[in-house]
């Protein structure tokens, strides 16, 4: 039985949700944003992020994190 799991990559996820990759970046570092390194690149699960975008504080623009 395979499980699938949508996983972004940087690129993708700063298309989708309209955030600068420099701070996409800048909230890895931080440790802000839930991810994963994989080798040399970050991979965010789309289900971690849903959820983090949901529980941001209110004033937050979601669609800017």
């Amino acid at each position: 039985m395979k499980i699938l799991v949508d996983v972004l990559t940087t690129d993708k996820l700063s298309i989708c949700h309209r955030i600068p990759k420099s701070t996409l970046y800048r909230l890895v570092r931080e440790g802000k944003i839930p991810c994963q390194k994989v080798g040399r690149h970050w991979r965010f699960r789309k289900e971690a992020i849903d959820k983090w975008l949901e529980d941001l504080p209110p004033g937050i623009d979601k669609q800017k994190g």
